[in-house]
């Protein structure tokens, strides 16, 4: 019995809603810490008062996108001009040679990677050295979706590849390089550059860590691979999980580990694989009374070793708990149970419309894996409170993705008897219903969630890599 597939990510928030200026608003913390930043709270994209680039640009259409795009390009390219000698032994910083503007739906822009004609993308052209981007088609999209920001990490995404280029075998780039090397390096080099202007050190953007980082995040969930895509494929890029895991990876620690990135080590943590031979469903399954009755058995099997009785998991509504009902899904700590509203988690379950999800429509539900990953964290409340862990202290809602995040490794490779089995996707499912702002897999006993969408992820990614004791150590 395989889990869904199928992620949503244009119905995650974004910041600001989507407009190129941002307010002179004062910059507001709250408690957190985003790999070693404070958790702010502002409108992201262009500063107020941003100087006005001097950059060539090839059919320039004087659009939002276009300014937004040009300063985006002006700042990466400061961003290397300081880092590439930094991080690389002084290695000078080349700007990039030919900028093009185009619309998918316009006249043709030839460059010597071909025709701009119905090219629904942005991209970085080796034999001309250039950067191009669609500003009709996919920079409006991004915008209006998600907001400014997610425009400026896909150009930065491009930017690293131009980066590859001129740091070659500094990289451990050449011609027979997998795509999934170069693409997970370039999410990697994005998410360096990202972190510079949450620094405050971009004269033309900021970015707040809360919602700003959130906003970044979703967007790169709608530019995932299929499921069931290998890495192995030429033109792979990766799943969500792991573009984020190289996002978060280039923020926290820079672009020489991003440089460091290769085949050996990323075939060792890549999910992205094709589905199981057999899966007639492609990873989908329903939400009914047996599939729960697996899941239940599943997370018995997993968290066994605690030692502590695991919840009951009883269909009754969800909200019998009083004030500290958090449905659909809740945990009653009176009567150690889960008590879930079967009827909405059958609905969060559905598969998702990829089509809708690419026209910005509704997608329908989120996939199997969201709604069982949204009543395994209700679960795992139980265990917590079992071993006499608070239920609502900071650290309770990041304690508690990671654990749902060693329950899907768990679920990865069941021992024999457990027939619920992670599929290609599922942690995609996961990440998505963790930026949603009423997900439940991070939420403490109380339903609160922790404020950024960048620590609700690493979280998760922590639990599902490194297992079930990192989640006490760090997050106790």
């Amino acid at each position: 019995m395989a889990l869904a597939v199928v992620l949503v990510a244009g119905t995650a928030c974004k910041d600001g809603g989507g407009g190129l200026g941002v307010s002179g608003d004062t910059p507001k913390t709250s408690p957190g810490d985003i790999a070693g930043l404070p958790v702010t709270h502002f409108e992201s994209g262009l500063k107020q008062g941003a100087p006005k680039p001097d950059l060539q640009v090839r059919n320039n259409g004087n659009t939002p996108e276009d300014e937004l795009a040009i300063a985006t390009i002006a700042d990466v390219q400061g961003y290397w001009t300081e880092k590439l000698p930094a991080e690389f032994g002084g290695q000078k910083f080349d700007p990039v040679k030919i900028l093009v503007s185009y619309d998918s739906k316009g006249a043709d822009q030839k460059t010597a990677c071909g025709s701009t004609k119905g090219q629904v993308n942005a991209f970085y052209c080796p034999p001309d050295d250039s950067v191009a981007w669609d500003r009709g088609g996919l920079l409006k999209m991004l915008n209006k979706r998600f907001g400014p920001m997610s425009v400026v990490t896909v150009l930065a995404h491009e930017f690293g590849h131009a980066i590859q280029f001129r740091l070659g075998q500094k990289a451990g780039v050449g011609k027979n390089t997998p795509t999934i090397v170069k693409e997970q390096q370039a999410d990697c080099f994005a998410g360096g550059y990202m972190r510079w202007i949450a620094e405050e050190k971009s004269k033309y953007l900021r970015l707040s860590t809360s919602d700003g980082l959130s906003s970044v995040l979703a967007s790169m969930f709608l530019i995932r691979d299929t499921a069931g895509k290998s890495a192995t494929e030429q033109g792979a890029h990766g799943s969500a999980f792991d573009r984020t895991y190289a996002f978060q990876t280039g923020f926290e620690k820079g672009p020489k580990e991003c440089a460091g990135m290769n085949e050996e080590n990323i075939k060792a943590r890549v999910t992205e694989e094709p589905f199981v031979k057999g899966d007639k469903g492609k990873g989908d399954t329903k939400f009914t009374k047996d599939t729960v009755a697996l899941l239940k058995s599943s997370l018995d099997e997993a968290f066994k070793g605690a030692g502590v009785p695991g919840p009951q998991i009883v269909d009754e509504g969800a909200g019998n708990c009083g004030p500290k009902s958090t449905p659909p899904a809740t945990y009653c700590a009176d009567n150690n149970t889960v008590s879930i509203d079967g009827e909405k988690l059958n609905i969060l379950a559905q598969r998702i419309d990829r089509e809708a999800e690419w026209q910005g429509e509704d997608q329908g539900g989120m996939g199997d894996f969201a709604a069982f990953a949204e009543v395994a964290s209700r679960y795992v409340l139980g265990i917590q409170k079992g071993v006499g862990a608070s239920l609502d202290n900071a650290n309770a809602g990041l304690r508690t993705a990671c654990l749902v995040g060693a329950w899907a490794k768990f679920a990865k490779n069941p021992p024999p008897g457990q027939k619920l089995k992670l599929s290609a996707g599922d942690l995609d499912e996961a990440i998505a219903d963790l930026l949603l702002p009423n997900s439940l897999i991070s939420a403490d006993g109380n339903g609160v969630r922790p404020p950024s969408g960048f620590q609700r992820v690493e979280a998760l990614r922590k639990g599902y890599l490194e297992g079930s004791p990192v989640c006490s150590t760090q997050f106790g």
